[in-house]
């Protein structure tokens, strides 16, 4: 299959004249024509807006004006993101007539930073649980989950039918299927990215961010990407908590932190053999990396995430699942149902845990410069019924710790494995650094390859 250059690459090319974002979004339309039938990643294409889009952003190439890094750079959209004049469906039949007055703050950003915005891509149901028509470009039979909630963005990254996608993750919506479908994706830390425009799931836990085949795009996207304001409170778009001093520096391998309790036990054999193998490539770069206790234990996490989760959602469905529930999946409904449940004592008491469990996080790293781990307890599943489980995301969508995911093998099975790494709050920039830098250990570049 043939793979799109990175973005910094392109973007350096459409700098120097030897390459147009037109012919960038050619490349990609194609991928779309000849792929998207078996994978089903969009939703919606507007190839007229987009040849327009490419043909002006050349025109200014030609005049010497750019319009900022990512220049003529095509890119998804996750379908519960508005893109002015496109409808926002949410993955729902309830939303078939919506159609989107004005681009979301991230969106608008991207557009000022010169992206081209293809379309939209798959979401699960409101971004939850009911699978989605993607499907695993890995497996040939297209019989294994993508991943979700950011199903369609994952693939459309994996099989180049974009340079990059923008996702959300409430549990394990980003990581999991980026892992599933090998790419790399950013969670960033909570509040990093304006989630105006964007339809919600859950007030408190809700993370924007981009996918790519590599993490110096990642680093590029997030750049472009709108704050709200202070810990994610409303009425800012460019302000944020002050810089800190790095605690890592390109000059040498990072101090790692593995979590293996649980984690290491919970995963299945072909993620463990592959996470190891990925330590291993990490240790012989000069990486160290040494064992970290949980304290909190990740399996007590999940209830608190899960009332959290169900609550906040129920209180926007609440009028419109009264009124059409039969217009809902079963799992989603299911969670509707038990948010509705939960009552006001049990929902305050989950949010002074989850305040409570973010300031004790920090406590985890000590001296280290990163935390990592498995992405995923497995690779994708061999089932389109599931989009995998989030036991291994949903404790940083807690903690809203930025997160990077990077693939670091094929597994035994034939499925790309992941590892992740977690940083500490509001260091997004220097966590990408160390990934930039486990990357190159891990040199990973395998990719699907599906029949003609």
């Amino acid at each position: 299959m043939h793979l799109l250059p990175s973005i910094a690459d392109a973007a350096r090319e459409i700098r120097e004249g030897r390459l147009t974002s037109l012919e960038l979004v050619e490349r990609c339309l194609e991928q779309i024509r000849a792929y998207d039938d078996r994978v089903c990643a969009w939703v919606t294409v507007d190839e007229e807006a987009t040849r327009g889009a490419a043909r002006q952003l050349d025109r200014q190439a030609s005049s010497g004006e750019y319009a900022g890094p990512l220049h003529g750079i095509p890119l998804g959209i996750k379908d519960i993101i508005d893109v002015v004049e496109l409808p926002t469906r949410a993955g729902s039949p309830l939303r078939e007539k919506h159609v989107a007055r004005c681009d979301a703050p991230l969106v608008a950003s991207l557009r000022r930073a010169g992206a081209i915005i293809l379309g939209k891509t798959v979401t699960v149901e409101f971004a939850c649980f009911d699978p989605s028509p993607t499907r695993n470009p890995w497996d040939p039979d297209l019989q294994h989950t993508p991943g979700g909630s950011s199903s369609g963005s994952a693939v459309a990254a994996v099989m180049g039918m974009c340079m990059g996608s923008i996702g959300t993750q409430t549990g394990g919506s980003l990581v999991r299927p980026a892992s599933y479908c090998g790419v790399a994706t950013c969670k960033p830390t909570y509040g990093r990215v304006d989630t105006d425009g964007v339809v919600p799931v859950s007030y408190h836990l809700d993370h924007p961010g981009p996918m790519a085949r590599r993490v110096g795009d990642l680093r590029i996207m997030l750049d472009c990407l709108p704050r709200p304001g202070y810990f994610g409170l409303p009425g800012g778009t460019r302000c944020g908590p002050p810089a800190s001093d790095p605690p890592w520096g390109d000059s040498r391998p990072p101090r790692l932190g593995l979590i293996e309790s649980f984690v290491m036990e919970e995963a299945v054999e072909p993620i463990r053999e592959a996470t190891e193998a990925a330590l291993l490539r990490l240790r012989e770069g000069g990486a160290e990396i040494e064992p970290v206790a949980f304290s909190d234990g990740f399996e007590q996490i999940q209830p608190m995430h899960r009332r959290i989760m169900a609550a906040e959602a129920a209180a926007y469905h609440r009028e419109q699942f009264a009124a059409r529930r039969g217009s809902y999946g079963p799992k989603i409904a299911g969670l509707l149902d038990e948010g509705l449940g939960i009552s006001a004592v049990d929902y305050a008491a989950a949010l002074a845990e989850l305040r409570t469990y973010r300031r004790r996080i920090v406590e985890v790293f000590g001296q280290l410069d990163a935390l990592v781990m498995p992405a995923t307890d497995t690779t994708a599943p061999a089932t389109l019924e599931t989009t995998g489980t989030p036991k291994f995301q949903a404790p940083w969508s807690c903690a809203g710790l930025p997160v990077v995911s990077i693939p670091c093998g094929v597994a035994s099975d034939g499925m790309p494995a992941a590892v992740q790494l977690v940083g500490r709050h509001h260091h997004d920039a220097v966590l990408l650094r160390i990934a930039e830098w486990c990357e190159r250990q891990l040199a990973f570049d395998a990719a699907p390859a599906l029949p003609g």
